[in-house]
């Protein structure tokens, strides 16, 4: 076997493991901050106290008024005028289409357009039966990579007799199994993508890519949160507009 066989042999292989780490492997668990407790110090030995002896009569002072200090106060209470406070926006996309940049792009842009924004990114699945076949396709690269690599011996147990296109696929064995293997990503890919980029503000949907078949612009997406954000100055010339 030279070394062009074994490349083709190892590169479906190492991909097949792969697939099989990413499918069958469970979630990451939860990380969770060990609790920091302060070192316990010893009391100091207890002496008795001396005697008491009387004070004399304590005059009282004037009360004195303590100035808060403006920006100490500016520090402590939290910022709540912000244009997005109390807003919260989810942006559902395709990982698997590599939009995450895109959503990232515009989360930014939304926490920098209305400061207090909560702006959110989750996984658009694809629909269940795209799901449910995404993960049988790995089973069907491995048994026709089987079936090439020793159909002389299964076919004969289920009492058939070897197809003419078995010996012409056994004949190039390992290009045959590299081209199975190749076009079961694509498809495995293709099965896994939902194509997707769904804004929803406050639990509305705003944009659909699904519906649209576009992305939506910066200024465009800007304008449809704004105009929900009855604070901000989008908002109120919206409902100056609609009133």
């Amino acid at each position: 076997m030279d070394r062009v066989q074994l490349l083709l042999v190892a590169l479906p292989a190492l991909l097949f493991f792969s697939d099989l780490s990413h499918i069958f492997a469970p979630p990451p668990p939860h990380l969770r901050h060990p609790h920091h407790h302060p070192p316990h110090h010893p009391h100091p030995p207890h002496h008795p106290h001396p005697p008491h002896h009387p004070h004399p009569p304590h005059h009282p002072h004037p009360p004195h008024h303590h100035h808060a200090d403006p920006a100490a106060a500016a520090i402590q209470e939290p910022h709540l005028d912000g244009a997005g406070f109390g807003t919260t926006v989810e942006l559902q996309f395709c990982a698997s289409c590599s939009y995450k940049g895109n959503a990232m792009t515009m989360k930014r842009m939304l926490e920098t357009s209305f400061p207090g924004i909560n702006v959110f990114l989750h996984n658009y699945p694809p629909p269940f039966p795209k799901r449910i076949l995404s993960k049988i396709v790995p089973v069907l690269q491995v048994g026709a990579i089987a079936t090439i690599m020793a159909g002389d011996q299964i076919f004969p147990r289920f009492g058939i007799v070897p197809p003419p296109w078995f010996y012409s696929l056994r004949a190039n064995r390992f290009g045959t199994m590299a081209t199975i293997w190749l076009f079961g990503n694509f498809a495995q890919s293709f099965l896994q993508s939902s194509g997707a980029f769904e804004v929803y503000c406050n639990g509305d949907l705003v944009f659909s890519k699904l519906a649209e078949q576009r992305f939506p612009s910066e200024f465009e997406l800007r304008d449809l949160i704004g105009s929900r954000l009855p604070r901000s100055p989008f908002g109120k010339s919206m409902g100056n507009t609609l009133s």
